[in-house]
């Protein structure tokens, strides 16, 4: 049996980046950015953001994205489930404001279901599951692409009227912060395409940094407004079970769907891993240009969902690959049986071209015993 390329812990695989993010929020809630350290704050924050999408162009190989999409129809359904499905389900949550969850709490689960979906998780899990990675890698890495696009204009098309405080200057901001340096890293990929692989390990601190910086942003924003006194322990309760079902809904969406549409099953495992996730590390820059100030409330869904996913698809994981060892296991037991039939029915025809050999031969002795005796007489003539 292959070991996973990822450890996760058996009962709750908690991804340490979580943790780390949770301490950061609750450093905003003890020592929020005010007055001049807030501006700071949000410049850096802004910085961040642009660094991130930068890095983001310059490491996408555009030859890979073009090799991919030979397989367009997996591509499809992973970009169907993450910019179709994904938003329909939130607008049907729209039933639920305000009685099981407050407006503010609604706009970010509206948020959530626009962003693309993950690359790192998708892969890792699809690597225990014994899908198809290759696949995997190509799904996510164009629903990055077209999610620095859709997501944008989706928010745009579904967030105008829910009091998000979107507009078309967000969409300039989404320009300029995320556009423009995502097209300047695929413009320099050619120079710096070697700087970045060699030090992809560092970079990644920055990554993870700079998305730690603005959700520190964000949540001191937060908490100078006030805005958590806003929403009650029952709140989040509910928003939780809510995107359970959001989860379960998308995680049976994708499996069902990919296995009627005739997908191999690796391809299934691929689509239903990449097609169910949402990207934490792109929904929270997108955030904090789309919704500014607003950005904490924004983002606390999207975390939540983020760590559910993570924990759903661990264990989903691992049934996977127990499944596959199960699959093996079988076949290797049935060959060896076949094998073992064929090589016994082998030693029967040799066993009996043998026995026919030997009664062939006892034959011939005979035959030959009595030929010798019957010219013996002939010679000495009848006695008496």
């Amino acid at each position: 049996m292959r070991r996973p390329l990822i450890p996760l812990p058996s009962w709750l695989p908690v991804d340490g980046y979580i943790l780390a993010l949770v301490g950061t929020v609750g450093l905003a809630a003890l020592l929020p950015a005010r007055g001049p350290a807030a501006t700071v704050a949000d410049g850096a924050s802004t910085g961040a953001v642009a660094l991130l999408f930068f890095l983001y162009g310059a490491r996408l190989s555009t030859r890979e994205a073009m090799d991919g999409l030979r397989h367009w129809r997996l591509h499809l359904t992973v970009l169907a489930c993450t910019f179709v499905a994904f938003p329909l389900l939130g607008l049907a949550a729209r039933g639920l404001v305000p009685y099981v969850l407050p407006p503010a709490l609604y706009t970010g689960l509206l948020f959530l279901c626009l962003v693309p979906s993950t690359v790192q998780s998708s892969i890792a899990f699809t690597s225990i599951a014994r899908g198809n990675v290759a696949a995997a890698i190509c799904a996510g890495s164009f629903s990055s692409i077209v999610g620095i696009v859709i997501t944008p204009l989706l928010a745009a098309l579904v967030l105008d009227g829910d009091g998000s405080g979107f507009s078309s200057d967000s969409l300039v901001s989404i320009v300029c912060q995320l556009l423009l340096p995502f097209l300047a890293g695929q413009l320099l990929r050619r120079w710096i395409g070697g700087f970045l692989t060699r030090n992809k390990k560092v970079l990644g601190y920055v990554d993870r940094g700079s998305i730690l910086l603005v959700v520190y942003s964000a949540f001191s924003t937060g908490m100078v407004q006030g805005i958590w006194h806003q929403i009650s322990p029952l709140r989040l309760l509910c928003l939780v079970g809510v995107e359970a079902v959001l989860l379960a809904a998308m995680l049976t969406c994708t499996s069902y769907g990919s296995k009627k549409l005739g997908f191999s099953r690796g391809d299934r495992i691929a689509i239903t891993f990449a097609g169910s996730k949402k990207s934490l590390a792109a929904g929270l820059p997108m955030a904090s240009v789309l919704f500014g100030a607003q950005a904490g409330l924004a983002v606390l869904p999207l975390m939540l969902f983020h760590q559910m996913q993570l924990m759903v698809c661990a264990v989903l994981s691992k049934r996977y690959a127990a499944q596959a060892d199960a699959d093996a296991d079988a076949d290797a037991d049935r060959d060896a049986g076949t094998e073992a039939g064929s090589d016994a029915d082998a030693s029967d025809v040799d066993a009996g071209v043998r026995m026919k050999a030997d009664a062939g031969g006892e034959g011939g002795a005979a035959g030959g015993e009595g030929a010798r005796s019957a010219a013996a007489v002939a010679v000495s003539g009848p006695r008496g």
